[in-house]
C-alpha cells in the first residue's frame, strides 16, 4: 500500500480530491457566514403575533410587504464560486504538470541520445511510473551503447586482421611477370587496403568522441586552405565567422574531406563561410562534373561510388562523405548537397551555435 500510494494515479487522485473538498469547505464556510442566496429575511418584531390573531385581530392592520434587502456582491455566491474555480484551476495545473514533466524529461533524453550515445542518463525521480520509465530508458541506452561498441570492436578486429593476408597477397603479386595482370591485381589489392583503412578511420572517429569547445573556426578553415595552397592546389576561402563551440578534430576531418573531394573531381575548391544568428554555414563548391539529384543521399552511404567521374581511378573508396556527415551530426549539425551555379557540386556544412 505504501508503494501503491507513490504512483502518478494516486498523486493526481489525491490532489483532485483535496481540491474538491477544499472548494466545498470554502463554500460552506462562506454561506454560513453570509447566508444562502434566496433565503427569506427574518420577520420584523410583532409580525408573529399579528399573524397568530389574523389580520383583523385587535384592530391591527397587516404590516405592509417590504422587499428583501439586496445582497451585496461580497455577500453573494460569486465570491465562493470564484474561490472554487481558483482551487480547481490550481489542481488542474498541478495534474497537467505532473503528467507532462516525466514525458518532457524522456523526450529531452531521447533527443540527447539521438545526438550522442554517451549522453548522461535520465534522472530517476518522480512517481513510480516515471521512475520505472527512466530506469527502462537508461537500460535501453546502456544496451544500445554496448551493441554499438561491440559492433565497432568486431569490425575493427576484422578490418585489422584482413590487412595481414592482403599484405602477403601484395608481395606475391609482385612476382607476376605479366604487366597487365600485375597492374589489375595491384589495383584491386590497393582498393581493398584503402577500404580497410577508411573503415578503421571511420570506426575510430565513432568511438573517440571529442568534447565541444569554443574554437576559432575561421582560423581553422584558413589554415586548411593555406596548407592546400602550399601544396600547389587551387583552394580559395571567403567570409568569416566568430568562434563557436565545435569538436575541432571532427570539423578539421570533415572540411578536409570536402576539400579533397572537390580537388579530386574538379581540380579546385572554393570555401564560403556565412555567419548567421543561430548557426554557421560552410559551403565547399567546385565546377566539376557534379552529382545527379537522385544520388544526393546515396553518396552518404559507406563505400558508395558513382560510375563515370567517381570511379576507382579517382582514388576514393566512398567513405569521405560518410565520415563528414557523421562528424557534422555528432555536433548537432548536418551536411547537405546542392548544385553549383553553372555546374558542379556544392556541399554545405551547417554547424549550430550551442
Amino acid at each position: 500500500m505504501i508503494r501503491s500510494a507513490d504512483t502518478l494515479f494516486a498523486r493526481l487522485f489525491s490532489g483532485a480530491l483535496v481540491a474538491i473538498l477544499l472548494a466545498h469547505l470554502l463554500a460552506i464556510i462562506w454561506f454560513a457566514m453570509y447566508g444562502f442566496p434566496g433565503a427569506p429575511p427574518p420577520p420584523p418584531p410583532g409580525a408573529t403575533s399579528a399573524q397568530e390573531h389574523g389580520p383583523g385581530a385587535a384592530g391591527e392592520r397587516p404590516a405592509p410587504h417590504t422587499p428583501p434587502p439586496k445582497r451585496s456582491l461580497f455577500g453573494g455566491p460569486v465570491v465562493p464560486l470564484f474561490f472554487q474555480m481558483i482551487t480547481l484551476v490550481i489542481a488542474a495545473w498541478y495534474g497537467a504538470k505532473a503528467l507532462s514533466r516525466p514525458i518532457q524529461r524522456l523526450s529531452e533524453a531521447a533527443e540527447r541520445l539521438s545526438e550522442n550515445l554517451d549522453s548522461p542518463p535520465v534522472e530517476i525521480c518522480g512517481p513510480l511510473e516515471a521512475r520505472q520509465a527512466a530506469q527502462t530508458f537508461n537500460l535501453m541506452q546502456a544496451r544500445i551503447r554496448e551493441q554499438v561498441q561491440q559492433r565497432g570492436r568486431m569490425l575493427a578486429a576484422v578490418s585489422h586482421d584482413l590487412r595481414t593476408p592482403l599484405s602477403r597477397l601484395k608481395l606475391r603479386v609482385e612476382q607476376i611477370d605479366e604487366p597487365k595482370l600485375h597492374a589489375q591485381m595491384s589495383q584491386d589489392l590497393n582498393d581493398m587496403i584503402g577500404m580497410l583503412d577508411a573503415t578503421l578511420t571511420y570506426l575510430n572517429e565513432q568511438r573517440n568522441s571529442e568534447d565541444l569547445q569554443l574554437f576559432d573556426l575561421h582560423a581553422l578553415i584558413e589554415s586548411l586552405t593555406e596548407n592546400a595552397q602550399d601544396n600547389g592546389d587551387d583552394v580559395q576561402c571567403t567570409g568569416a565567422c566568430s568562434p563557436l563551440k565545435i569538436q575541432p578534430m571532427a570539423v578539421r576531418s570533415c572540411i578536409n574531406n570536402l576539400i579533397d573531394n572537390a580537388l579530386r573531381y574538379a581540380g579546385h575548391a572554393r570555401v564560403d563561410i556565412q555567419d548567421l544568428n543561430d548557426h554557421v554555414l560552410i559551403a565547399v563548391s567546385d565546377s566539376g562534373p557534379g552529382i545527379a539529384v537522385e544520388h544526393y543521399e546515396a553518396v552518404f552511404e559507406p563505400f558508395f561510388r558513382l560510375e563515370g567521374s567517381r570511379n576507382r581511378n579517382s582514388g576514393g573508396v566512398g567513405m569521405g562523405m560518410t565520415i563528414a556527415r557523421d562528424a557534422a551530426r555528432r555536433m548537432g549539425g548536418d551536411l547537405t548537397l546542392g548544385e553549383t551555379p553553372g555546374g558542379g557540386l556544392t556541399v554545405i556544412l551547417k554547424l549550430p551555435r550551442l
